[in-house]
């Protein structure tokens, strides 16, 4: 019996065992001219195998490439693209550099942190009265988004010096809009106040009856 687990592994498996099985064909072809002749077909015969392939940016550069791994890089063709080599394909990357410094307030999170030490490098004071005002509206909407219904100006401007590690200041007279969130917060507590009334006179008719 022919089982798979005797055979040679395969490369690629995505690809099945008769494309490899091509491929080694195709690499013990003597005459380069006719490889690259027949390497052409298998090429096409694996883009139809994989037509998922076709949503990749230069699928075909993927086929060719494929082509070398399901080989062992050993197949010696003229390829259209460069070719890549067995050290390309197991290099790692490079490792992505990771941000130590702790997060000093949760709820606007790191990229607030380091809009505000771009504030603190800005030498021109109304480019930074703009930055401090647009980076305040901001913060408040992060702010108000951990189910808040509202929060004062005050306790912003307070937040961001401190995230400033004091070393900025908010320009005087300066006042935020009132988001969408605090209107929603606002119209909720008038609500309940309201609803709260209602109560307390349908209560008081129903005692006065009794």
């Amino acid at each position: 019996m022919d089982y798979n687990t005797q055979r040679e592994k395969l490369q690629m498996p995505e690809y099945g065992r008769h494309i490899q099985k091509m491929i080694e064909y195709v690499c013990n072809i003597e005459d380069k001219e006719k490889r690259n002749e027949q390497i052409k077909e298998v090429v096409k015969v694996m883009g139809i195998l994989n037509p998922q392939l076709r949503d990749i940016n230069d699928f075909r550069h993927k086929l060719w490439d494929h082509v070398q791994i399901i080989s062992d890089f050993k197949i010696d063709i003229d390829s259209p693209y460069p070719m890549p080599t067995r050290e390309t394909l197991h290099t790692k990357p490079a490792p992505i550099p990771l941000q130590t410094e702790p997060i000093k307030a949760a709820c606007y999170g790191r990229n607030i942190q380091n809009m505000i030490k771009s504030i603190v490098e800005q030498e021109d004071p109304q480019i930074r009265a703009f930055m401090i005002k647009t980076i305040a509206e901001y913060m408040k909407q992060q702010y108000l988004i951990w189910n808040k219904d509202s929060v004062s100006d005050e306790t912003i401007f307070k937040d961001m010096v401190m995230l400033s590690d004091n070393r900025i200041e908010i320009p005087e007279g300066l006042h935020l809009p009132v988001s969408g969130n605090e209107n929603g917060g606002q119209q909720k507590n008038k609500n309940y106040q309201k609803n709260q009334q209602g109560n307390k006179k349908k209560k008081w008719k129903k005692n006065s009856n009794q």
